[in-house]
């Protein structure tokens, strides 16, 4: 019977598994597999995956998948997940970059703690008007590697993030892609809490990374935050974002936060 190692290893609330797949363990469609391991109850269960690859431009490659199988281009949290898993494993030192569908990402490894250099988000629009339950909603996009639409309330803890995240994300506004979304109460100049329904998950997880960036960024723009912001996710940690806006637009953006290996062991045949 093949049995394949990995690790599960959590960022803020996100968990992911990790493969080091440099000599091709996983075979076949990846997709299929990640939405087989990524079952909760079923098999390791997580809100994706994490493949590491060789690469000729970085220290590695990696692929990502979220739990339905779909592929992305990136995760923050999972990028911070990956690089720890690749210096515990000694595939990379403290300071290292690693190659996405985005770009290269850059990241520092301190410990339990990871700093991520990002991409520089686009595409930004503001103040976009859709109706969604015969009521026209207010919110802004943003690309921070993914697509976000971010919504600032007065509260989140009364909302039907699952609900109202789900109208959004597949709203024709955003299509045919689609869009993580955002909910986001602005606590004071430097302090905000988030909630997201992300995309591929396809429901409210404890964490996003990217989405802290996006969230951080837009509440910045009402001049009510800025730099650097402190996010706090729904599983209750802290994700803190740092960043710097000139007339070109957003830079010098970093996201950093805590990882936690969970546990490390082998995947059986019967979990995927």
């Amino acid at each position: 019977m093949s049995k394949i190692p990995f690790y599960k290893i959590s960022g803020s609330g996100n968990d992911f598994i990790l493969i080091d797949n440099r000599e091709g363990l996983v075979k076949g469609d990846a997709s299929q597999f990640a939405a087989k391991v990524c079952r909760r109850k079923f098999s390791a269960g997580a809100d994706g995956l994490i493949l590491i690859e060789p690469s000729d431009k970085a220290d590695f490659r990696w692929r990502f998948y979220n739990s339905d199988g779909s592929e992305a281009e990136m995760c923050g949290n999972g990028g911070r997940c990956a690089a720890r898993f690749v210096y515990i494993n000694k595939i990379a030192k403290e300071n290292l970059s690693f190659e996405t569908k985005a770009g290269i990402i850059n990241a520092e490894v301190r410990d339990r703690r990871v700093k991520l250099a990002m991409i520089e988000p686009k595409d930004l629009r503001r103040n976009i008007e859709i109706p969604v339950d015969e009521r026209i909603r207010v919110l802004s996009f943003i690309n921070t590697n993914v697509p976000h639409a971010v919504k600032i309330v007065p509260n989140i803890e009364n909302l039907d993030v699952v609900g109202l995240g789900r109208k959004i994300r597949y709203h024709r506004e955003f299509q045919p892609a689609g869009t993580n979304v955002d909910f986001v109460q602005i606590v004071d100049e430097h302090n905000i809490l988030m909630r997201t329904y992300e995309r591929g998950v396809e429901d409210e997880t404890l964490a996003c990374g990217t989405g802290a960036v996006a969230s951080a960024i837009i509440s910045s723009l009402g001049g009510k935050v800025k730099s650097p912001v402190a996010v706090k996710t729904r599983g209750g940690e802290i994700l803190n974002i740092y960043f710097r806006i000139d007339h070109t637009g957003f830079k010098d953006v970093y996201l950093e936060g805590d990882t936690a290996v969970v546990y490390n062991g082998e995947l059986w045949e019967e979990g995927y």
